[in-house]
This record gives structure tokens, sequence and C-alpha cells, in this order.
């Protein structure tokens, strides 16, 4: 969960200068942020926002490869020799390197709504009860669109990726290509609250005791039996429940029987 990953950054690197900043990204290579404190890391939706006491934002996203790791500053593994490094940020204590990000920037921090602007309320946010009617709104922009794209649009709430899509539909009983404009609002609404749900309570499973121990009902489970029915988990795309997921289609796991069309 970037929720996590934007803790870990914090207590790693808040509050002492920055010694070591290296942004093995085109555009950024010639930024420098030595010197720089980082006041704290933050998630909106999937992206991660570092802002430092300078007026300025490091920007970055994962995508689905990346990911950032801390090491001792250092230590061996704080080298950050690897190809795969595309960031290194390290104070006298703690090194931190992100590894095959997806995006990569630094802005100032009052620019982080032209950047933030198009997204949708992140559904992890402190503000997401009071803006969940805005949610629900967005879930119907396109009427016709299945719930499970319709989740998957950064533009409708920011938040949602492939396992919590997966696992919201599921536990509100949702066939995941249902077009989203069959929800009256009532249904919408709740099936945006079931994630946050979902998704604030995983953050403090994995934050006690690591992702691992996050359970999930249906996600990466093809074929075993779901947990609450016994029938096998089947698993489709986006472009629909015959179709594997290939090239930009993102996989969706669903069971048949509990999740049945309507």
């Amino acid at each position: 969960m970037l929720r996590l990953t934007a803790a870990r950054l914090g207590a790693a690197l808040g509050g002492s200068p920055l010694v070591r900043a290296e942004l093995r990204w085109p555009s950024a290579a010639g930024v420098d942020l030595v010197g720089a404190t980082v006041r704290e890391s933050v998630a909106y939706g999937k992206h991660l926002l570092t802002r430092l006491d300078d007026g300025r934002t490091l920007h970055t996203h994962l995508r689905m490869d990346g990911s950032w790791r801390v090491y001792r500053t250092g230590s061996r593994e704080a080298a950050g020799r690897s190809r795969a490094v595309r960031a290194v940020l390290a104070t006298a204590s703690w090194t931190c390197l992100g590894l095959q990000l997806g995006m990569l920037d630094v802005l100032r921090t009052r620019d982080e709504p032209r950047l933030l602007g198009h997204l949708g309320p992140d559904v992890l946010g402190d503000d997401f009860p009071d803006r969940v009617e805005e949610g629900a709104r967005r879930l119907t922009a396109d009427a016709a669109r299945p719930l499970c794209v319709a989740l998957l649009d950064q533009r409708t709430v920011a938040g949602f990726g492939t396992i919590w899509t997966a696992e919201s539909l599921f536990a509100t009983r949702r066939w995941p290509w249902t077009p989203a404009g069959d929800l009256d609002v009532d249904d919408r609404r709740a099936l945006l609250l079931t994630g946050r749900r979902l998704m604030s309570r995983s953050v403090e499973v994995g934050r006690r005791a690591g992702l691992g121990a996050v359970e999930l009902a249906v996600h990466g489970r093809h074929r075993a039996p779901c947990r609450r029915c016994r029938t096998p988990v089947a698993l489709g795309s986006t472009s629909g429940p015959g179709r594997r997921p290939d090239g930009g289609e993102r996989a969706i796991y669903w069971c048949p029987s509990c999740q049945a069309a309507p």
C-alpha cells in the first residue's frame, strides 16, 4: 500500500537534511536536492508526494513495478548501484532507493493541485466521507462503463487499483462488468465506502504485521475456493469475464456464484 510506503519514507528521511540525492531521470537529472529536509511524505491516490522544506516536492508514481526501499546509510544495499534504481534520497542515517519508478518529477509544492487536479477524491483521504457524493457522481460519468473499469479510472476516485477494485466488488456482491449506471446513488456510495473500509483496514494490518498479513478474498486467488461459498475464483480482465489480461487490460478476479451476472 502506498500509504505505508509514504509513512516509511517520512519516518526514514524526515527531520534531517539530505546528504545525498540522485534523480536518475532524464528530465530531473540536474535537480539538486542536497541540503533540503523532507518535511513529510504523503500519498494521494497512486501518487507519492515527498515535500521538502525549501518549497519543492518530489513527485513519484510506482505504476505496476515500482517500489521504495529503505536501508541504513553506508550499508552495501544503500549504494544503489542497480540499474533499476531511479532515485536515491539519503540522510546521515537512512537511504531510500526508488526502484523501477513509473514517474518522477520535481515541482513547487504550491503547484501540486495542477498535477493532481484531474484526479477524483482520494479514497483514503481524511475528507473522503465529505466527498463521497462527488465520487458517486463521477462513477457514472459514463453510465455504460463496467464498474471495474470505472473504479480503476483515477479520475473517478483516486486510490483504487486492481486489488481493491476486485475486493470491493466481491464484498458488495457486484458482478465486475455491471454498467456503472445500473447502480443507484446509495449503492454507488456504499461501494466506495466499502473500498475505503477495506483499504483502511489493510493499511492498519500492514503497519502492524506487514503486507503479507493482509488476507484477500479473491484477488490473486484464481481457481482457489471462494472464502464465502467455495466456488472456484475466476479470472477475467477489464475487457470482460471471458478475456484474460493482455496488453493494457487489467486482471479482474471474482466469484461466479457470489457475484453472478445480473
